[in-house]
C-alpha cells in the first residue's frame, strides 16, 4: 500500500523541482496528512508507515538536488516545521518532538530521519506541497504561484503545490525580468 503512496510522492516532488525551478539551497515546505490519504478527516488517524514512506520518498528525491524539506506539523504544534539544522538559518528554534497524534506520522517521521533535526516556529520558503489540506501558506515566501501536477491525489488525499516569485514593485514605466515571474 505505501509504495504506491511513494511512487505518487516521487513523481510530485520530481515535478515540483521542475515547475517551480528549484536549485540546491532552495527549501520546500511539505504539509501532510497521513488521515486524508486514507480517507479519513484530518487529524483523525495518523498513519506511522505511511509517513515514513511519503518523507522518505520526498526527501530522496529533494536531498539528491540539494533542496531542503520542511515538514509542516499538524496544528497540535502551531504548524510548526521540522527541518536539518543547516536549513534553519536565522530561523529561531522552539522546543517540541512531534509524534504521531501531536505533530502528524509525516512531520514524527521528518524528525526521525532528518541527520540533526530541529523544530521552528515559522520559516519562508521557496515552493510547497500540501497533501491532504494541511494549509502550508503561512510558511510560502510572497508571492505564492499555484501549480498545477500531473498527480492530483496521494490515496484520497488532493496535492496542491505551489512556487514563489518576488514582488513585482513600481509602476507601468517599470521593466520586470519575465524570468522570475
Amino acid at each position: 500500500m505505501s509504495e504506491n503512496f511513494s511512487e505518487s510522492a516521487r513523481a510530485i516532488a520530481l515535478e515540483l523541482l521542475e515547475k517551480a525551478g528549484l536549485r540546491a539551497g532552495h527549501v520546500v515546505v511539505v504539509g501532510c496528512s497521513t488521515s486524508e490519504i486514507i480517507g479519513h478527516h484530518i487529524g483523525t488517524s495518523s498513519n506511522t508507515e505511511i509517513g515514513v514512506a511519503i518523507f522518505e520518498a520526498l526527501n530522496e528525491v529533494f536531498s539528491k538536488s540539494g533542496v531542503y524539506l520542511a515538514a509542516q506539523c499538524c496544528e497540535h504544534l502551531n504548524r510548526a516545521i521540522v527541518v536539518e539544522r543547516e536549513a534553519a538559518g536565522n530561523w529561531e528554534a522552539v522546543n517540541a518532538i512531534p509524534t504521531p497524534n501531536a505533530g502528524g506520522a509525516f512531520a514524527s517521521a521528518a524528525f526521525n530521519g532528518f541527520r540533526d533535526p530541529v523544530v521552528l516556529e515559522e520559516i519562508r520558503t521557496d515552493a510547497g506541497l500540501d497533501i491532504g489540506g494541511t494549509l502550508i501558506g503561512m510558511h510560502l515566501k510572497k508571492v505564492a504561484v499555484p501549480l498545477r501536477l500531473s498527480v492530483t491525489h496521494i490515496g484520497e488525499a488532493p496535492v496542491m503545490a505551489a512556487r514563489v516569485r518576488p514582488k513585482s514593485i513600481g509602476g507601468e514605466r517599470t521593466k520586470y525580468d519575465d524570468s522570475l515571474r
